[in-house]
């Protein structure tokens, strides 16, 4: 199993800003946007303005 650690995710759905934590193996983008889209599910929900960093 990889190792992995909790990241904070900052984005804006539908232009509303949001932020969710996940574990993630390494932290970039297109990590955080795929865990993204997975907890969103597949609708027409516009994911914008992703940004990741290490949780405190």
């Amino acid at each position: 199993m990889a190792q992995t650690t909790k990241y904070v995710i900052k984005y804006k759905l539908n232009g509303e800003r949001r932020f969710e934590f996940a574990q993630l193996e390494s932290g970039t983008q297109e990590e955080a946007k795929a865990a993204l889209e997975a907890l969103h599910g597949q609708t027409d929900d516009v994911i914008s303005d992703v940004s990741v960093s290490k949780a405190l």
